[in-house]
């Protein structure tokens, strides 16, 4: 066991390896063929990688890998109410610094995110940008000469890095890995996709013959549309994107504005980005028994704040879940106080998906070590032999083989000569 952390209650790390082994027999790549490849030629040795993410079993799969990897990993939770306990407990007995628990305060969250910086890591990993964006406001020396590159793991996170690159403030190095298309396109749209479920469990409804309204039409909220849709709902989409309203359109979703058919919905699931997308002037339209929940990263898309101030009635009917009852009588749902809702009531993404997406956590970082002092200050695309080699070692898992380019082939593509 390492020293220096903050968990809940350490002594859960054996429910927590349980855990840890059976999300890594999903995790054939991260948890196999590279931490294979690291415990012999340990890339990461003498780096400290400090890193806040959702601390769940897939995460821990990923400590191991790095810390097989020589790595000094320190960990801390990128969501207040995501945090599994015995999974926390699990990875500082592997040898990561922890400083995470469930439920903790906003001030207990920055806490943890200054224990991370304090270590001085080389590295940072985020999901949602708030370590990079604090090491930024208050360690001005860790930015300047401490760290090598960074790594983000989220949309939210890249718009956030986006904006501060556009506004000439991003001075570090950062890998977009949710832009990977081995992360981007699996861990997004099946993961959170497949969350609704997840996330609705214990509510004891049937999705068949319900009004599912689905705020966004992303990467992530497009496969919560066909899984609400699969389990026979009705699914209504809402959004602000012109194209991708039109992708909703031809893809056979009814398509309006929010403010028209919220008090339709049974279920509304958010997962944009923006806040105040169920906002103060729809609580009233709320149909009784409607169910809120948001998948998106931070707890702003339903106006939670607003929601509480609102009800006539708050009353916990179980873990996470709230019965709001409103001025006109009704009574709607609300899950994991407007956080991601399917980290909070369950286990989020299936271990299989987060697989491709942990194993590009780990190669960056390797290729973040290896090219020490050759990057700038900005966002870096993740490279495409890294994106293509996860791809093909998820299939090799998988025992699936793919044809190859012929040379004829391959001139052909590359040649801009041939024409009709």
């Amino acid at each position: 066991m390492t020293e220096g952390y903050k968990v809940a209650d350490i002594t859960l790390a054996e429910k927590g390896r349980e855990g840890l082994y059976v999300a890594g027999r999903k995790m054939p790549v991260t948890a196999g063929i590279i931490r294979d490849e690291f415990e012999k030629t340990k890339p990461l040795k003498g780096i400290r990688i400090g890193a806040c993410l959702h601390v769940t079993k897939e995460t821990g799969n990923l400590a191991r890998t790095l810390i097989a990897g020589g790595a000094e990993v320190y960990m801390c939770g990128s969501n207040p109410l995501s945090t599994q306990d015995d999974a926390a407990a699990a990875m500082v007995e592997d040898g990561a610094h922890v400083y995470a628990w469930h439920g903790n305060t906003d001030e207990e969250f920055y806490w943890a995110i200054r224990q991370v910086l304090d270590a001085k890591p080389h590295i940072l990993i985020d999901d949602g940008a708030d370590l990079i964006v604090t090491a930024h406001k208050e360690y001005p020396e860790l930015i300047k000469s401490g760290i090598i590159a960074c790594q983000e793991e989220t949309t939210t996170g890249v718009k956030r890095f986006e904006s501060m690159e556009a506004a000439g403030d991003l001075l570090v190095p950062l890998f977009p890995v949710n832009d990977a298309r081995c992360k981007n396109e699996f861990d997004n749209e099946l993961g959170t996709g497949q969350g609704i479920v997840s996330a609705i469990y214990g509510m004891h409804i049937l999705f068949a013959g319900k009004t599912v309204v689905i705020a966004g039409y992303g990467h992530c909220s497009s496969g919560m549309a066909l899984r609400a849709r699969g389990l026979g709902a009705r699914v209504i989409v809402t959004e602000i994107d012109p194209i991708a309203a039109l992708k909703a359109v031809y893809s056979g979703f009814e398509v309006a504005k929010m403010d028209d058919i919220i008090d339709q919905a049974d279920v509304i699931f958010t997962a944009t980005g923006c806040n105040d997308v169920v906002a103060k002037k729809h609580f009233g339209k709320l149909k009784d028994g409607c169910i809120l929940g948001n998948l998106g990263h931070f707890d702003i898309e339903i106006a939670t704040k607003d929601l509480y101030a609102y009800a006539k009635d708050i009353k916990p009917i179980r873990k996470d879940v709230e019965e709001i009852t409103l001025p006109n009588g009704n009574k709607v749902y609300l899950l994991g106080q407007g956080r991601l809702a399917n980290l909070v009531l369950s286990e989020g993404h299936p271990a299989e998906v987060m697989d491709q997406s942990f194993a590009l956590q780990a190669l960056v970082s390797q290729y973040i070590v290896e090219n020490k002092g050759k990057f700038k200050a900005g966002l870096i695309k993740v490279p495409e032999d890294i994106d293509n080699k996860v791809g093909f070692l998820k299939l090799k898992s998988m025992g699936i083989e793919i044809d190859e380019w012929t040379e004829e082939q391959r001139k052909y593509n590359e040649d801009y000569s041939e024409g009709t």
